[in-house]
């Protein structure tokens, strides 16, 4: 397994231009969808912003976004951008 250290933080709408079809191996936090749809939640009541460490094809990357949907596979962010939800290495409040 390939252990994810430093992600180059992005800005949010360059999500629009990554790739995310390779298959890449590395630790996910096991309780992810339960801080994905906590962090929906507080995204649209409370505006909060997250974290977000992700995989894409360039290599690891983070974002600092709120979460406006979780679905079975993919997040969806403001602006209708999506990330993959199996490709998200972790999430934490700002």
């Amino acid at each position: 397994m390939q252990e994810i250290l430093s992600p180059t933080l992005v800005e949010k709408e360059a999500i629009a231009n990554f790739s995310f079809k390779n298959n890449v191996s590395f630790k996910q936090n096991p309780l992810l969808l339960k801080k994905l749809r906590d962090a929906t939640g507080l995204g649209n009541l409370s505006k909060v912003k997250f974290h977000i460490d992700f995989h894409s094809d360039s290599g690891p990357k983070s974002v600092q976004t709120t979460i406006w949907a979780t679905g079975n596979k993919f997040i969806c962010l403001k602006g209708g951008l999506w990330i993959p939800i199996d490709k998200i290495i972790d999430i934490r409040y700002i």
